[in-house]
């Protein structure tokens, strides 16, 4: 079995009820934080951990996001035709190389396990990660960086974690770690989104996976869960037993940016933390904190 992971898979075919009208012709996944769209941020943070193929899993509606990783020649015209350099390249580095991008259409909004079952025939028989561009990560060393080395050492499945206040467990998948501590923690069970009072922990899993093939065997059931969709969770938790399992206690911040207030976060986050915008954030929020007062 391959010991790295060459291929991820980005599933952007959501709605993105919760922001319209600014989601009616636009995708979520293309909402700027700061300057970058949230998807750029997933693709920066798949190359960092070596990530060769990427696999988007697409739904109507989504051209934008073709068009995002495609050359813009009009564009790119114009800004080399104005010594825009600086703008040049930040252009550039939204480019793939030919080959290494693929997109499928998941036809049905069925859940996120039917989304990562629709590129199954594109990852074949080896390991791969999925990356959902609504959590956005700050941090050191990217988080499938982080999950990257863990596999190496593991070679299993790998899922990011952080934990949760009791009364927030009910909206997420929850580990089961058997009462483990440290960064690195035993899987013994998984639970998707536990009745309040019923969670094993509050360890809950968030959008970053790196899973072993033997997964889409299992999605392949079509089974249905909670909401009545095919949920990853689900799938993964019936490899528990059989592979080796692990959940990473990641460094960094996680922004939940499939949510309004997470996402205004993220956006102030990350402008404080750029050294072209943090001074000015930094007196915009002191003169707002002193408007409201």
């Amino acid at each position: 079995m391959a010991n790295r992971v060459r291929k991820a898979i980005f599933p952007v075919g959501g709605m993105g009820t919760r922001f319209l009208p600014a989601t009616k012709a636009m995708p979520k996944e293309m909402l700027p934080v700061v300057d970058r769209p949230l998807i750029q941020y997933a693709v920066d943070e798949a190359h960092a951990a070596g990530i060769e193929q990427f696999i988007f899993v697409t739904g109507r509606g989504k051209s934008a996001i073709e068009d995002h990783f495609d050359h813009s020649v009009e564009l790119e015209g114009l800004l080399k035709a104005r010594s825009k350099s600086e703008a040049l390249a930040d252009l550039h580095e939204t480019l793939m190389l030919p080959g290494n991008i693929a997109y499928v259409r998941q036809q049905e909004p069925l859940g996120l396990g039917h989304a990562v079952w629709c590129a199954r025939h594109l990852v074949g028989d080896e390991p791969f990660a999925v990356l959902l561009a609504d959590d956005l990560i700050q941090a050191d060393t990217p988080c499938l960086k982080q999950m990257a080395d863990v596999f190496a050492e593991t070679e299993g499945n790998v899922i990011a974690a952080m934990e949760v206040p009791d009364v927030h467990t009910s909206r997420y998948g929850i580990i089961d770690a058997g009462g483990a501590s440290g960064a690195v923690r035993p899987v013994h069970g998984l639970v998707e989104k536990p009745e309040a009072g019923t969670a094993p922990s509050n360890l809950a899993v968030i959008g970053r996976y790196i899973l072993m093939p033997e997964v889409f065997a299992e999605l392949e059931k079509q089974e249905t869960g909670a909401g009545g969709e095919i949920q990853l969770t689900d799938a993964m938790a019936r490899l528990i037993d059989r592979q080796p399992f692990h959940g990473l206690a990641f460094e960094g911040q996680r922004f939940d940016c499939g949510d309004k207030l997470g996402f205004l976060e993220a956006n102030i986050a990350f402008a404080l933390a750029r050294e072209d915008l943090g001074p000015g954030t930094r007196e915009m929020i002191r003169r707002l904190g002193e408007t409201s007062a």
